[in-house]
């Protein structure tokens, strides 16, 4: 048996799709950004969990963030994945880069976003490179002015900066005199 390969794009579902081997693969990218082990103490003793932070997108403009416990690491790093998918926002992206610039404080963490002409590449750090770089944006200059080396607040302060985004409409509304 013969089987030949066409240079046709494989088809895929809206969300899901497989790739050439037959596996399952989702339409959003994750990074896992950060994992904590946590403990709540009470009269019965201490009952530890653990809380991850994931970031989820499809590196076209959308782009979560998901917060999550669970009992062990899998559980925890799964349902913080469904949360990341159910807090999607759309990111207006212009030429590669965000249309202005724009900052956001979320708790103790403030982030400042700025554009980028062509080519000059991803100046970001830490989270925000992160967030950045699932989003698709590829030019943007960024600074963390908070005190706060959080990855947790500094990933809620970059969501926040990326939902504040607009773009110029091409008309502007006419005023009509009586």
């Amino acid at each position: 048996m013969i089987i030949k390969k066409t240079n046709e794009p494989e088809k895929r579902n809206e969300r899901f799709g497989r790739d050439n081997s037959g596996r399952l693969v989702s339409e959003f990218d994750s990074k896992l950004l950060g994992l904590a082990r946590v403990t709540r103490v009470t009269a019965g003793g201490k009952h530890m969990r653990f809380r991850a932070v994931v970031i989820v997108g499809n590196k076209m403009g959308k782009v979560g963030v998901g917060v999550s416990k669970g009992l062990d690491v899998q559980d925890a790093v799964e349902k913080s994945t469904r949360q990341a998918k159910k807090n999607l926002i759309v990111v207006p992206i212009v030429r590669d880069t965000i249309p202005h610039e724009v900052g956001a404080k979320y708790g103790p963490a403030r982030i400042l976003l700025k554009p980028q002409r062509q080519g000059r590449g991803l100046v970001a750090g830490g989270t925000v490179r992160a967030i950045c770089l699932l989003a698709g944006i590829k030019n943007i200059s960024s600074k963390v002015l908070g005190r706060t080396s959080n990855k947790l607040n500094n990933a809620q302060a970059t969501i926040l900066a990326l939902k504040k985004l607009r773009l110029r409409h091409a008309t502007a509304p006419t005023q009509v005199n009586s």
